[in-house]
């Protein structure tokens, strides 16, 4: 799988078309981790228009995950026996990790979006240590994932989590620390080099000084001294004022709007749409969505609702060309298949993710995953298709039936019995794969895969028998669980099956 080029010169005119199954698949993988044949059969022949709108305003009225009990915890209130606070620590991680999860399978654009933020404001909990600031980060990302740009940012930089991580929390007025004002501007707002200098740094690490309370225990919000503040003259982006955290926010959208458009919406692009940003095909499409970005005050949502509405976003060429991350993998499949799973499996996915290179809540480092084709190096592409190999064997081993259910709604009811192996291969080939496999012999590959082996030849013929009648028909013959498990064992090995 080489990188793709982008060649889409389709424009950001909207699509009018009613979305075939392709598409509908295509939005679903994009927007969300992906949908099951029943969501995106309701899907197919609606337009883009209207689908994109509910899918948006799902999500903008979507409430982030309730706070459990332990939320406001700080170190006093776990057992002074160290075994035992450690114990409790990772049992809690793995109740949050497993509401998370399932908000991702479930959630649709706000958490595929929640995610996206999560390594673009990138913190590690390996860092930080603290669960409590774990809750309110992932909070803050959930609020604000389609609401405000400049909110979110401002919102973003006073979390404890991000407080700790980029050392905001040791930021005194006598000694300043210029780690976030970097990052602020070098990776969440304007890109490396791009429209600041050493002394903006200099002088906006001035300007965040004072949040640096940390309680007398530890885990505890950290909130503001003004004692600790630098009170002094600075001049920010040409900008001179006794400045603070907010006026640091407003003074860098007002006299930077063009530089944080043009960083945010390339990276929207090529999570979204195409890996491939500096094409100059894709240039007329970053413009638009920096110009709707801008004219909306920073609203995430209208630049959204114009890209998935583009022809360019439906274009054959976007289809199919972004790597699957690990948790599009496995989650992806889950949704895919709508196989029975529970919290168990959950937590197996995010482990598994780990072993391939996505820790959840904990990005490589400050500038996050960089995605893609780091996805499938030597070691983790084969690692991907083990793992995958286990979660097949585990949902057959759970209930063999849930397969022969799965190929039967991928036909469709027309073809619910069908005797035609060839019919049920394409069906699952087109539903695992965005579109299809590359060459004949690679479907007559997997066509050989389905069939099983100890069986005459014209098993699956009408001739076989006096009657006319296949042997062989989905609905009832006995070795269709095995069959469609293993075929896709073989899909999953398929480089199709790794891209989204």
């Amino acid at each position: 799988m080489e990188f793709f080029v982008n060649c889409n010169t389709s424009t950001l005119a909207p699509y009018t078309t009613p979305l075939d199954n392709l598409r509908a698949q295509h939005l679903y993988r994009r927007l969300g981790f992906s949908a099951s044949v029943q969501t995106i059969d309701q899907a197919v022949g609606q337009t883009a228009d209207t689908l994109v709108d509910q899918l948006i305003n799902e999500a903008v009225n979507m409430a982030p995950i309730a706070p459990p009990a332990w939320a406001d915890w700080t170190n006093a209130n776990y057992p002074a026996d160290d075994d035992l606070a450690r114990q409790l620590r990772r049992a809690q991680r793995d109740e949050f990790a497993t509401a998370y999860g399932n908000a991702l399978l479930n959630n649709n654009l706000r958490d595929r979006l929640s995610f996206f933020w999560s390594n673009h404001f990138v913190t590690e909990l390996d860092v930080y240590e603290c669960n409590s600031f774990l809750y309110y980060y992932i909070d803050c990302l959930q609020r604000n994932a389609i609401g405000n740009f400049k909110t979110f940012v401002s919102e973003i930089g006073l979390t404890s989590a991000m407080l700790y991580y980029l050392d905001g929390a040791y930021n005194n007025g006598n000694n300043p620390n210029e780690n976030y004002a970097r990052e602020l501007y070098e990776l969440f707002t304007l890109g490396e080099g791009n429209g600041y200098t050493e002394q903006d740094i200099i002088e906006t690490a001035r300007a965040l000084t004072g949040y640096v309370e940390r309680g007398e225990v530890g885990c505890t919000q950290v909130t503001f001294r003004a004692d600790r503040h630098d009170a002094g003259s600075k001049t920010i982006l040409g900008q001179t004022g006794n400045w603070g955290y907010d006026d640091v926010i407003d003074i860098l959208f007002a006299q930077r709007p063009n530089e944080i458009a043009g960083f945010i919406c390339k990276k929207l692009y090529e999570f979204f749409v195409h890996p491939d940003s500096d094409a100059a095909e894709a240039q007329p499409i970053l413009n638009g969505m920096a110009s709707t970005f801008i004219s909306n005050n920073f609203e995430i949502a209208p630049v959204l609702s114009q890209l998935f509405k583009s022809q360019h976003f439906f274009d054959e060429t976007a289809i199919g060309v972004i790597i699957k991350s690990p948790f599009d993998l496995y989650l992806n499949f889950i949704k895919e298949s709508n196989f029975a799973y529970d919290d168990g499996t959950v937590i197996n996915a995010i482990d598994a993710c780990r072993l391939i290179g996505q820790e959840m809540f904990d990005p490589v480092d400050v500038a996050g995953w960089q995605r893609d084709r780091q996805w499938i190096n030597t070691n983790f592409i084969i690692g991907r298709w083990l793992t995958m190999e286990v979660f097949l064997e585990r949902f057959f081993q759970a209930d063999p039936e849930q397969f022969r259910t799965l190929a039967m709604d991928a036909v469709g009811p027309a073809d619910s019995n069908t005797s035609n192996p060839e019919t049920v291969v394409r069906a699952l080939v087109n539903k695992f794969t965005p579109k299809g496999l590359l060459t004949d012999q690679d479907f007559e590959n997997a066509m050989d895969a389905f069939k099983i082996d100890d069986v005459p030849e014209n098993y699956y013929s009408p001739d076989y028998t006096p009657g006319g009648l296949s042997l062989w028909m989905l609905a009832v013959s006995m070795e269709v669980p095995t069959q469609v498990y293993v075929l896709l064992r073989h899909l999953s090995r398929e480089p199709e099956f790794q891209l989204k």
